[in-house]
């Protein structure tokens, strides 16, 4: 069954709570609880709501900006914690020079999102929530997994072939994960929500390497100038063909033409990277 009107409420109510932490202190916990937050409320409105009103589209426009900045935050986090992870000896003082510059990058981007996080902004935006959660009403016949599928099967039968097409099933699944969340007690929901998230963690981890790779090209040159550059495209290029397989396992999960398999998914694959 669809998440009652009190599981929904709480969605806004959380929504609030992270907006207040994430503009009292940007931390990386607290930037990632806002994103996560802002995107459930968004794709809550924008699949479910059987018609956005004028404060709807406010909230999400605020969120969404407010979304992007930390996202710029983010980004940089998690290609410090990737370069941080990969152990390369030969090119240490590369990579100590790549991980100064992701650090004052961060910096900058930090003080920017500080400057938009005013006061009057915040308290705004937690006062749109509050009308929209009073005004939000979900259609009681609203089949919550079979929307998140239809959201999935708009990108059609084909894998992606490239890295434009691997980024619109990355949006496309973070959107269908969200609305798939709200589909209390549906085996079928539960089932892809799993899919979902399986494929989410290997797009997101190359989008990560690919967003790594491209900083260090600008700084230090192409694979021919840096054997850090090198390993980091070699990285990438594996990442991206995990991600482009996950898809596949988990296409079955929302395709028209074929039920989703059982908990087979992703286990053996992830064993072999």
């Amino acid at each position: 069954m669809p998440a009652t009107p009190l599981q929904i409420r709480e969605l806004f109510s959380k929504l609030e709570r992270r907006l207040a932490s994430f503009a009292r202190n940007p931390t990386p916990q607290n930037v990632h609880g806002f994103r996560t937050s802002s995107r459930r409320v968004e794709a809550l409105i924008r699949e479910l709501a059987p018609k956005r009103t004028s404060n709807d589209k406010k909230l999400m426009k605020r969120l969404s900006r407010l979304r992007k900045k930390a996202g710029m935050v983010r980004d940089i986090d998690a290609q410090l914690a990737a370069l941080r992870s990969l152990t390369f000896p030969q090119e240490a003082r590369r990579k100590a020079r790549l991980v100064h510059a992701l650090s004052e990058s961060r910096v900058r981007s930090q003080k920017r999102l500080q400057k938009d996080l005013d006061k009057k902004l915040i308290t705004e935006t937690r006062r749109r929530a509050r009308r929209a959660a009073k005004q939000f009403e979900l259609a009681p016949d609203a089949v919550l997994a079979t929307i998140a599928k239809r959201i999935m099967n708009a990108l059609g039968d084909s894998d992606p072939h490239d890295e434009k097409s691997l980024h619109h099933y990355r949006i496309a699944g973070k959107r269908a994960r969200y609305v798939a969340e709200l589909a209390i007690g549906e085996p079928e929901a539960k089932l892809l929500l799993e899919q979902l998230k399986q494929m989410q963690d290997r797009i997101g981890d190359w989008h990560d390497w690919l967003q790594l790779t491209a900083r260090a090209q600008k700084l230090l040159g192409g694979p021919s100038d840096s054997a850090l550059v090198a390993a980091l495209r070699n990285i990438t290029r594996a990442k991206y063909r995990l991600a482009v397989e996950g898809i596949k396992l988990a296409r079955p999960g929302w395709s028209d033409r074929k039920k989703p398999e059982s908990g087979r998914s992703f286990s053996g694959a992830a064993a072999a990277a």
